[in-house]
């Protein structure tokens, strides 16, 4: 069998509502077809398969493009396994980038269905289903938003898009996740190394043990040894009692420790030892304790150059590079640019029970064009700015490249902020001082409210004013550099 269809059968039925969504189900047991075509042929155009192979036959033969698809992992030829359907997954976003994809799952297959989120799946589908539940589940993806997505799912940040970069990387954290050797994430700051350990972590067996982080960068030097592996009792001045440390605090869990090119030389033995065998001491103490934590480690540094250097351990990197992860940065991923901006601008609006904010065509080819130097933390940062500014407007290009970064040293060198008040003004063949205000003013406004990661109640506190005045200031210079023509836009999102 290659694939069944339902819409002819229900197409009288269908007269006088308009075009119902097309959904594509795989799943090999019949039983299943004949429930779902029973409970869902009303409301959706179905099609059924019984492999990876017969639905990509269908999707190539081209009359058939769905806007959902209900898959089971368990495909022929190896039914006991999810390999065919964690390939269906990539297949069906290759050739459907826009499909939404659920994925059936058994009480048993919880880690699977995870990996299959990982590849692009957008939610889970628990077996049984009630008729009515899968119906819902299916209209909010309709709508684009998961009746059951999760504030702690650990892809919800930084692991956006459908890139080839995104996709490898996905494919990696896939194949990664369930081992219980070291890995180590590369690649430039703001890039989302930590939310890739966190999918590393709740994507594997070990997702419902602890998860510690550990910012190598962010301790004092002489403090990182305790810090890791704990101290007895008067071991220092200072230690009143005995403390355990991150490895006894990580049980059988995951150990991040981020920014590793930070760890002193003299700890880096130490770090050794546990990695070949789990052994470890507390400082002050001669007790051999053990770790059974998995370690991943991440760095925006070339530890490669800082071995030949004569700063890192050799031993330790082979050692800790088991596994390697090369983030892209955010300038590589073209089209996922947007995908991020419309992410965090749901998530950042609605954190803040705000309206989202658009962007019109020439500020989309700006958004697109630009190189987001501080990669998705940048990106980040530049949303809940345009949030807390621009709620419910479309946003022009010039307004928009006021949120970016000035990107060469050389043209910043003579800009009117190194030149005295006289020199700018002479220099100058158009001042404005209420121009050169308003833009001092939106500086310090940007700073505070990324500082308050877009409350704007705490912003206001920061910038010791009260939040009507906070807003009114921002109303002000919104209305400077928003164009009349567009103000007008206003709501439309």
């Amino acid at each position: 069998m290659v694939s069944i269809s339902t819409s002819t059968s229900t197409s009288n039925s269908s007269r006088g509502r308009g075009a119902k969504a097309t959904l594509l189900v795989v799943d090999d047991d019949p039983l299943i077809a004949e429930t779902i075509a029973f409970t869902l042929s009303d409301d959706f155009n179905v099609r059924f398969c019984d492999s990876r192979v017969a639905a990509m036959q269908l999707l190539d033969a081209g009359d058939f493009v769905p806007k959902l698809a209900l898959i089971d992992l368990g495909l022929p030829p190896s039914t006991n396994q999810p390999t065919e359907g964690f390939k269906l997954v990539g297949d069906l976003l290759a050739r459907v980038p826009g499909i939404r994809i659920l994925v059936l799952t058994g009480q048993n297959e919880v880690s699977n269905a995870r990996r299959a989120r990982a590849l692009g799946a957008a939610d889970l589908v628990p077996k049984p289903c009630e008729p009515a539940r899968l119906k819902a589940l299916l209209e909010a993806q309709l709508k684009g938003a998961s009746a059951e997505t999760r504030d702690s799912d650990p892809l919800a940040e930084g692991l956006v898009g459908e890139s080839p970069p995104m996709r490898k990387l996905k494919g990696q954290i896939d194949i990664y996740a369930s081992s219980t050797f070291p890995a180590l994430i590369e690649g430039p700051s703001g890039t989302g190394k930590e939310r890739v350990a966190e999918a590393l972590h709740y994507l594997s067996p070990r997702g419902d043990l602890p998860f510690l982080a550990l910012n190598c960068a962010a301790i004092s030097a002489n403090l990182v040894e305790a810090t890791l592996f704990g101290h007895a009792k008067g071991a220092f001045t200072g230690a009143t009692n005995a403390k355990s440390g991150y490895f006894e605090d990580a049980g059988e869990g995951t150990l991040f420790l981020d920014e590793i090119g930070e760890l002193p030389l003299e700890l880096q033995p130490k770090l050794l030892r546990v990695l070949e065998n789990g052994e470890f001491q507390r400082v002050g103490e001669t007790q051999t304790r053990k770790s059974k934590a998995r370690i991943v480690t991440a760095t925006n540094r070339d530890l490669r150059a800082e071995v030949k250097a004569g700063r890192f351990r050799a031993d330790l990197y082979h050692r800790l590079s088991v596994f390697s992860i090369a983030l892209p940065p955010l300038k590589e991923l073209g089209e996922d640019k947007l995908k991020l901006l419309e992410h965090f601008s749901q998530m950042y609006a609605k954190h803040q029970h705000s309206q989202v904010f658009t962007l019109d065509d020439a500020a989309r080819t700006a958004w697109l064009a630009y190189d987001f130097p501080g990669n998705v933390r940048e990106l980040k940062n530049i949303v809940i700015r345009l949030i807390a500014k621009y709620a419910g407007y479309r946003v022009n290009a010039e307004a928009l490249s006021q949120e970016f970064e000035i990107p060469k040293a050389e043209e910043s060198a003579m800009s009117p902020e190194t030149l005295s008040p006289k020199a700018e003004i002479t220099a100058s063949a158009l001042f404005r001082l209420d121009s050169k205000l308003a833009e001092v003013e939106l500086k310090y406004i940007d700073a505070a409210i990324e500082i308050a990661n877009g409350n704007m109640t705490q912003a206001s506190k920061i910038l010791g004013v009260s939040r009507s005045t906070l807003y009114s200031r921002l109303e002000v210079l919104r209305s400077a550099a928003v164009p009349k023509d567009l103000a007008a836009d206003e709501g439309e999102s």
